[in-house]
């Protein structure tokens, strides 16, 4: 009965430890892209965020007692540097190793897959044929899409733009013959196709991408705490409810033994 005792006692004394290392402000503040639906969405009237990050971090702010705050960010630069500026304690990336670098990446709790936008009439039918002299595959710059298309395609010219066009600007260039695919998640290419009928996605794949929780690498301790909650809402049924409420494409729960 003693040993219970001290046992109860210390793990309601280890609760305040972690939530002062996870949420040092008292409020748990996490940063995720906010133009990606695989993350989450905000809302245009209200701001308010939905979507799997929203579930996890609503879910962990729960778990440490604190209230929380998320933060949508431009790109995952934006992600990256709020963090290093301390003003907020997590994001949310998918896994690269050159982002690997500045942050230290979580267990993945979901993986995202990666595929092509074309025109409705185009010789492209997989994702490997779009890999051929000639032909033209825009990307955003930054996100996981440009950085694996730009070391793994080895005969398209990789056209890097700076922003993700508006889906109406997406359309003309791919039917005036600017770019002739255009890589993203599958999710958003889905999304563009259903709004442009002149546009398709293609069937297959041409990557995946882990998503994660990352933290500022100074801050990787935390890391231990936040595998133990991912390990716990995976082994449930938490990640794969919230990805089905957000009624994503081309995303599923992560393996438990990836990574």
């Amino acid at each position: 009965m003693l040993i219970a005792k001290f046992s109860l006692l210390a793990g309601l004394l280890a609760l305040p430890i972690a939530a002062a290392d996870l949420a040092p402000t008292g409020t748990l503040r996490a940063v995720f892209l906010g133009s990606n639906p695989v993350q989450g969405r905000v809302d245009p009237q209200t701001g308010a965020v939905s979507g799997p990050v929203a579930d996890l971090v609503k879910e962990l702010a729960r778990r440490l007692g604190v209230p929380f705050v998320v933060i949508p960010a431009p790109d995952a630069r934006h992600v990256i540097d709020t963090l290093k500026a301390q003003s907020a304690d997590i994001g949310f990336l998918a896994f690269d190793a050159t982002r690997a670098e500045e942050v230290a990446f979580s267990k993945p709790y979901a993986v995202m897959y990666n595929t092509y936008l074309v025109r409705a009439d185009s010789s492209i039918q997989k994702a490997s044929d779009a890999d051929a002299k000639g032909v033209r595959v825009g990307t955003v710059k930054g996100q996981t899409q440009e950085i694996y298309l730009s070391s793994h395609l080895k005969n398209a010219e990789v056209k890097v733009l700076a922003v993700m066009p508006p889906l109406d600007d997406l359309e003309k260039m791919m039917l005036t013959g600017e770019i002739d695919a255009f890589g993203a998640n599958r999710q958003r290419m889905e999304e563009a196709a259903s709004a442009h009928p002149k546009l398709r996605v293609l069937s297959d794949n041409f990557s995946a991408a882990e998503q994660a929780i990352v933290v500022d690498k100074k801050d990787g301790s935390r890391l231990e705490s936040i595998n133990r909650f991912l390990q716990d809402v995976l082994a449930s049924s938490f990640v794969k409810d919230s990805l089905d409420r957000a009624k994503l494409t081309g995303v599923q729960v992560a393996p438990t033994q990836s990574r």
